[in-house]
């Protein structure tokens, strides 16, 4: 049988090490799982007893809002008062979505259709890759990650592409890359889209996961962006909370009106108990974020100085929940799923491999910090056994 859109996508490199990693467990190998970056750590305890006691309320079992609850809208429009001091209208600027995902792939229905072309970084989350594809869009890749000038290839990207794209993607702090900015380069971007008559999407998925003093900024920070931009906001990694699916979009009224639109011939919003927990998250437990933060920092040391001790050195990322790793110089011969493979049967550590993320990602893999420190030491030692050829 022929399908549509789905034959053009390309076998998911992560499917192969989940599937080594399953059959070494089966065959009673203790796997440490940093490949897929599914949060280890629980949800607010606040946000499980509201949900439990909404569950139990019959009126909560009915379809919700598209939108999303109003108070669920004002929550966020607050959230984003309080940490990055930016107004927000709850009625028209903010729209709730069942998680970032979902909303950024929607999004592109409603701003790509085919002969249209988006700039995307390279490598990416697959979605932000393939969201645009999907909708009948070209892609034109823009170079990120180590000793890359990103605003310089974006231009250099821009006078290259044809059509001229509509959209420009960017997500940062960035995964897989750990890129971070700051927001004189929030400035430099929405002046980028202004000039160039584009709409911004960032994806602002791990918002709150700076470290070191880092603050993510917003880039509805930047005076005049609600005019080019908008910005997805999640719960997935700030919160701790990646199953419960809540997400939001957020910024320009004429954007977001149109994904509303488009998502109410769609679906009918998330499950109104966890729209009223999310509420009850955001409001009563709004130091969360900082404690999940902390959390990530203790791992993300705990990985990259002891990858140090055995001989891979890796640049700690000042944000995100991953770590991006150059495949050591003395494997360097090796492509990124081959090496990823040796990790799994040689060393029972799994990890992504960074052509998963794109033609930008060969050469890398990247570590999540979804185990515990004693399991993160744990793989350091099994890759000091496998990588005999570290210095």
């Amino acid at each position: 049988m022929e399908f549509r859109r789905i034959h053009a996508l390309p076998p998911y490199a992560f499917a192969e090490i989940d599937a080594l990693k399953v059959s070494a467990r089966r065959a009673g190998e203790d796997v440490v799982d940093l490949g897929f970056g599914n949060p280890d750590l629980p949800s607010p305890e606040i946000a499980v007893e509201k949900l439990a006691e909404a569950a139990r309320n019959p009126r909560n079992h009915r379809y919700s809002a598209t939108r999303g609850l109003p108070r669920l809208r004002l929550a966020i429009s607050d959230l984003y008062k309080r940490q990055f001091d930016v107004d927000l209208d709850p009625d028209t600027e903010v729209c709730v979505t069942i998680g970032a995902k979902e909303g950024f792939s929607h999004l592109m229905w409603v701003l790509l259709g085919p002969g249209d072309t988006a700039l995307v970084p390279s490598p990416s989350y697959p979605i932000h890759i393939w969201g645009p594809i999907l909708a009948g869009a070209g892609v034109h890749y823009v170079r990120l990650g180590p000793d890359q000038d990103f605003f310089a290839n974006l231009e250099a990207a821009w006078e290259q592409a044809w059509p001229r794209p509509r959209v420009v993607v960017m997500s940062f702090p960035h995964n897989p890359t750990g890129t971070c900015v700051d927001l004189d380069f929030m400035a430099r971007m929405v002046g980028f889209a202004r000039d160039h008559d584009v709409v911004l999407v960032h994806d602002f998925a791990y918002a709150e996961l700076g470290f070191d003093g880092y603050r993510p900024p917003s880039v509805l920070e930047v005076p005049g962006a609600k005019d080019v931009a908008v910005e997805l906001y999640s719960l997935t990694k700030s919160f701790s909370m990646a199953g419960w699916r809540v997400g939001f979009m957020l910024g320009n009224a004429e954007v977001v009106g149109a994904l509303a639109r488009l998502k109410s011939y769609l679906d009918y919003g998330t499950f109104q108990p966890i729209q009223i927990a999310s509420i009850v998250a955001m409001n009563e437990a709004p130091d969360y974020p900082k404690e999940v933060a902390e959390v990530y920092r203790g791992r993300r040391d705990a990985l990259v100085d002891g990858l140090a001790r055995i001989g891979w050195q890796i640049p700690k990322p000042e944000g995100t929940m991953f770590v991006w790793a150059p495949i050591p110089e003395a494997y360097a011969e090796m492509k990124s799923l081959e090496f990823a493979k040796l990790l799994v049967r040689e060393a029972q550590v799994a990890v992504s491999p960074g052509v998963g993320f794109g033609p930008g990602g060969e050469g890398f893999v990247r570590f999540a910090l979804v185990e515990n420190e004693q399991r993160i030491h744990q793989a350091i030692r099994g890759i000091r056994r496998a990588l005999t050829k570290l210095a």
